[in-house]
C-alpha cells in the first residue's frame, strides 16, 4: 500500500536512481523523505539531502546527468517557477544520464498560492511529459520515464496532482532493482555550453524531435483508446481524471475513452475520436491544457470541458463533478454533488500557529512595537509564519512568493515607506532571501529584517534547513555589520528585551537583521520522544 509519492520514489529507486534533488513543498515532500528512509537507497548511498532551493536542485541533477547517472528532481508547482531557468535550458542541453523532473500541482490550492498547471512548462521547454493516472502507473512510469529520457536525450517532466500524491493504493513492485548507471564521459561539451552558436544547433535538433516525441505518445502504452459502443459522446481524460471517469460507470463506460498520460498530445488519437464521436468531453485536472489544443483541430460546439463551463474552471475535479458533466453532455439530470450538500454543515477550521510556537512571540512583540508608528508595513513570506496574517495577530501585509519579503520591503523603502519590516523564516531565507538581503545591504536600505529561526523547515514537516546555525555568518558575509545583527530568544519572559531591540532597529536608518531563535514545537517534541526512547 503506497501513497502516490511513495510509489514514485520506489519506482525511481528501482529504476537505477543515483540521486534525488529537491526542496520540500506539499504535495511533493514525501518522495524525498521516502528515499531518505529507504534501506536500498541507504545501502547504495544514493544522494538524498535537501537542496537549498529548486533551482539549485535542478542544476545539481543536471550535473549528475552530465556524468551519466540518473537523477530525480522533485518540487511542488510553484517551485517550477524557481527552477524555470535551468529547466527550460535543460531542453537545449539535453541529458546524458536520465533526468526526471517530478512536479506536484495543487488544484484547489490546499497549501499553495495558485493553481498553476505545470504541463505548460513541458510544452514550453519542448520536453516530453508523463502524467500517471494511478499509483501503479506512477511506480511503473518512473522506469519508463528514465529510459525514455536516455533514449531521446531529453529530460522528462512528470506531473501529478495532490490527490494522486496523497492517496494510497496497492502497487505491484519489482523484486529486484536495476543497477545504477556507471559514470561516463559521454556528454558532448558543445551541447552543454549554451553559447548562441551551440544553442542554435541544439534548438534545431530539439525542434526536429517533436514529431518523433508525438509519434511516441501515439504508440505509448500509457495513452489508451478504449472502445465504446455509444459514439454520441467521446471522453478524453488525463491523469487522475481518468480514474474519476471510470468511477462514474459501474459496469464500464458505454462511450469511447481516450486516456492521455504521455505528451506531446497524440493528435492522431484525438482526430480518431473527433471523427467517431458526435461530441467530446475533456476531463483534465488543472487548466484546460488538452482542451485548448483539441479545440485547434475540432468544431468548437462539439468540444466540452472547462472552457465552455461544462466542468468548473477552478478547483479540483471529483467523481461527482465529472458525473454532472457527463450527464450534461448526455441530457441526463443529475443531483448536486454529495460534497456540496454536506459542506454547509461542516464547521470551518482555519489553520493556526501551534500553541507555544516561537513565531507567536515574534508577532506579539512586533505588533506591540508597531502600534507606536503610523502606517507601518510588514512584508511576509512563505512558511508557517504566513499564518500571522490571520487572527489574532493580523501582523503581515503581503506574502507573494519564496523570498519576496526582503525585496518587497526594500522596494517599499525605496518608495519612501517607513517602517518597512520583512519577516522571513530560516529555510526560506536560505532558499531565496539571501540575494534580496545582499541588495538591501549594498544600498543600506532602510528596512528591518526578522529571520524567524525555528531550526527547521517547519511548514512541510520538519526537514533539515540548509542554513541552520549559519545565519549570523551568512549575514556578516553579505556585509551586514555586527552592530545591527541581533539574536534573541522569543519567549514571553524576554518580551521587554525583544520589543526594545525591534524598536531600536526600526529607528536605525539602514539595514538591520534580528534573528529570533527557538526550536519548532513539533520538532522539539519529536526530539524529546527520541531522546526518551534512547
Amino acid at each position: 500500500m503506497l501513497l502516490g509519492d511513495e510509489a514514485i520514489a520506489l519506482g525511481a529507486i528501482h529504476a537505477g536512481l543515483s540521486g534525488v534533488y529537491a526542496y520540500p513543498g506539499t504535495p511533493s515532500t514525501e518522495i524525498t523523505e521516502f528515499i531518505q528512509g529507504n534501506a536500498l537507497a541507504r545501502e547504495r548511498g544514493l544522494h538524498s539531502r535537501w537542496s537549498t532551493n529548486e533551482k539549485t536542485a535542478m542544476e545539481a541533477a543536471l550535473g549528475m546527468s552530465f556524468m551519466g547517472k540518473r537523477a530525480l528532481v522533485c518540487m511542488k508547482h510553484v517551485g517550477m517557477n524557481v527552477c524555470a531557468d535551468p529547466f527550460v535550458n535543460s531542453g537545449m542541453t539535453g541529458v546524458n544520464g536520465g533526468v526526471v523532473v517530478l512536479v506536484a500541482d495543487d488544484p484547489s490550492m490546499h497549501s499553495s498560492q495558485d493553481e498553476q498547471d505545470s504541463r505548460f512548462y513541458g510544452k514550453f521547454a519542448m520536453v516530453p511529459t508523463f502524467e500517471p493516472s494511478n499509483q501503479q502507473e506512477a511506480y511503473d512510469m518512473m522506469a519508463a520515464a528514465f529510459d525514455f529520457s536516455e533514449q531521446q536525450k531529453l529530460p522528462v517532466l512528470m506531473r501529478v496532482t495532490t490527490r494522486m500524491a496523497h492517496s494510497r493504493a496497492v502497487v505491484n513492485v519489482k523484486t529486484e532493482a536495476r543497477a545504477e548507471n556507471k559514470m561516463n564521459y559521454d556528454a558532448v561539451a558543445a551541447n552543454w555550453v549554451l553559447l548562441p552558436a551551440n544553442a542554435r544547433k541544439r534548438n534545431d535538433v530539439v525542434t526536429a524531435q517533436q514529431a518523433q516525441l508525438e509519434e511516441a505518445a501515439v504508440e505509448s502504452a500509457y495513452n489508451i483508446y478504449v472502445e465504446g459502443h455509444d459514439c454520441s459522446l467521446g471522453i478524453i481524460a488525463s491523469g487522475i481524471g481518468f480514474n474519476y471517469v471510470n468511477e462514474c460507470f459501474a459496469e464500464g463506460s458505454p462511450y469511447p475513452i481516450l486516456k492521455i498520460s504521455q505528451y506531446p498530445l497524440p493528435r492522431k488519437l484525438v482526430r480518431r475520436m473527433l471523427a467517431e464521436c458526435q461530441q467530446v468531453l475533456i476531463v483534465e485536472e488543472g487548466q484546460p491544457f488538452i482542451e485548448d489544443m483539441v479545440r485547434g483541430v475540432a468544431e468548437m460546439e462539439n468540444v466540452h470541458g472547462k472552457l465552455d463551463g461544462t466542468l468548473p474552471r477552478t478547483g479540483e475535479l471529483t467523481p461527482d463533478v465529472v458525473k454532472q458533466a457527463l450527464d450534461a453532455c448526455t441530457g441526463k439530470k443529475s443531483a448536486a454533488p454529495a460534497d456540496a450538500q454536506v459542506s454547509q454543515h461542516v464547521v470551518a477550521r482555519p489553520p493556526a500557529l501551534c500553541q507555544g510556537c516561537g513565531h507567536r512571540d515574534v508577532y506579539a512583540a512586533l505588533n506591540e512595537v508597531l502600534k507606536e508608528y503610523d502606517n507601518a508595513r510588514v512584508f511576509g513570506d512563505i512558511g508557517c509564519y504566513t499564518l500571522g496574517f490571520l487572527p489574532p495577530f493580523r501582523a503581515i501585509h503581503s506574502c507573494v512568493d519564496m523570498g519576496a519579503s526582503i525585496t518587497m520591503a526594500k522596494g517599499a523603502a525605496d518608495a519612501g515607506q517607513w517602517p518597512a519590516v520583512a519577516v522571513i523564516g530560516d529555510s526560506t531565507f536560505t532558499h531565496s532571501g539571501m540575494t534580496g538581503l545582499l541588495d538591501a545591504i549594498n544600498e543600506n536600505a532602510n528596512i528591518t529584517v526578522i529571520i524567524s529561526d525555528n531550526l527547521t523547515t517547519g511548514m512541510t514537516g520538519g526537514q533539515d534547513s540548509a542554513g541552520t546555525n549559519k545565519f549570523e555568518a551568512i549575514c556578516r558575509g553579505l556585509g551586514l555589520s555586527d552592530e545591527h545583527l541581533k539574536v534573541v530568544v522569543p519567549l514571553p519572559k524576554n518580551m521587554p528585551e525583544i520589543t526594545q531591540i525591534i524598536r531600536d532597529e526600526i529607528n536605525y536608518k539602514g539595514t538591520s537583521v534580528i534573528i529570533p531563535r527557538r526550536e519548532c514545537m513539533q520538532t522539539l517534541q519529536r526530539h524529546l520522544k527520541q531522546k526518551k526512547a534512547k
